[in-house]
């Protein structure tokens, strides 16, 4: 039996290991998984939601490393993590996507030999600005077994020099859990539609914004806002906010000019996902949000220079939009008037059963 501790550290991280747990799960006699949950995204409340919709173990190791500059969050992960390999001498450490945690983990194992997958490997903005590409980039130079989404993500692990005998197209691991819970969601609607404090459901853009270059620059910021107002001149826009994002909000001024605009409270991934699955557009700076919109066929506008996912673009239904409100309107009101994106194509091997193609890689690398 071999024993494989997965890393979660931040709420994307969490849709992405689920399956892969519950996929091994499958197989008791050949692996033993262990979950370390570094406690890098530190809210409690919203962790304990995602853990229980998605059917996520309590972890068995706690980290709680909470929030900190990158450099002394990775360091704090580093040394915590350490520990943990040297108890309990794993033959695989497992990790997703790009926060700092990912990196961290896959360096330290690394560091003490022990071989790393890489979950949602590949993937490049280009862009070095980006702390998460710099995670990406060094996460997949030390790691073992590299498992990606889309076919880019090989072409560039091969232009980096990185063996293709380590690199697995096996679709998208998201998309397993879209796939499973979406019907779970979408019997949540109403309930969904209640908590954020709406009266009427007539059709709406749903936003969502975290990435500091949108959030924490108040004039890029007051850019975003000033479309949203407009956009809601003519449709009902739905904004679940975070605290940090509110405080910057509520810096420049009253945030409801109009009862169209609406900012709730952060969401749990089903009441998020309910109310996605009917939004007339989604209007983002999300990674995975460009994936799950491809996958619904919902017109969406990332609010960003570049994308790490550019088959949501060429395939799907994504579009790069830069964060000042000429443009975002000019494109909102685009979005919402094309039947395009209906279109669309899935990309291949976003079906579902990602998880258990990752898994079978890992049986045939160490057969029962």
């Amino acid at each position: 039996m071999k024993k494989i501790i997965h890393v979660v550290g931040a709420r994307p991280n969490f849709m992405k290991a689920a399956p892969v747990l519950a996929e091994m799960g499958n197989f008791p006699d050949q692996f033993e998984s262990l979950l370390v949950h570094t406690g890098q995204h530190y809210d409690a409340n919203m962790s304990k939601v995602f853990f229980d919709e998605l059917g996520l173990p309590e972890p068995d190791v706690y980290l709680g490393v909470g929030s900190d500059s990158h450099a002394r969050q990775t360091a704090r992960i580093m040394i915590e993590f350490e520990e943990i390999l040297q108890k309990h001498r794993p033959d695989l450490v497992s990790v997703v996507g790009d926060v700092n945690s990912t990196l961290a983990c896959a360096l330290t194992a690394a560091k003490l030999g022990v071989p790393v997958a890489h979950v949602e490997a590949g993937l490049r903005s280009f862009d070095r600005t980006m702390p998460e590409e710099i995670n990406r980039i060094l996460t997949d130079h030390a790691s073992d077994f590299l498992f990606t989404t889309e076919t880019s993500g090989n072409e560039n692990l091969e232009k980096e020099g990185i063996s293709l005998s380590k690199v697995h197209f096996v679709g998208n691991v998201m998309i397993d859990s879209l796939v499973r819970l979406l019907p779970v969601a979408q019997r949540r609607w109403e309930q969904a539609w209640a908590a954020i404090g709406a009266s009427s459901a007539e059709d709406y853009v749903l936003v969502t914004l975290h990435r500091p270059a949108n959030v924490d620059d108040l004039e890029t910021l007051g850019e975003i806002l000033e479309a949203l107002r407009r956009i809601a001149a003519d449709h009902r826009v739905v904004f679940p906010v975070h605290p940090r994002t509110r405080s910057r909000i509520q810096q420049l001024g009253s945030p409801d000019l109009d009862g169209n605009l609406l900012l709730s409270t952060p969401l749990g991934y089903l009441d998020f996902m309910a109310l996605m699955s009917r939004a007339s557009l989604i209007l983002t700076d999300s990674g995975g949000i460009q994936e799950e919109t491809t996958y619904l066929k919902i017109p969406c506008l990332t609010v960003r220079p570049n994308t790490e996912r550019p088959i949501t673009i060429t395939q799907g239904t994504n579009q790069l939009v830069a964060a000042n409100a000429e443009a975002l309107v000019e494109k909102a009101s685009e979005a919402l008037t094309s039947r395009s994106v209906q279109d669309t194509e899935i990309p291949a091997l976003w079906d579902g059963k990602a998880a258990q193609r990752i898994v079978d890689v890992l049986r045939q690398k160490w057969p029962a």
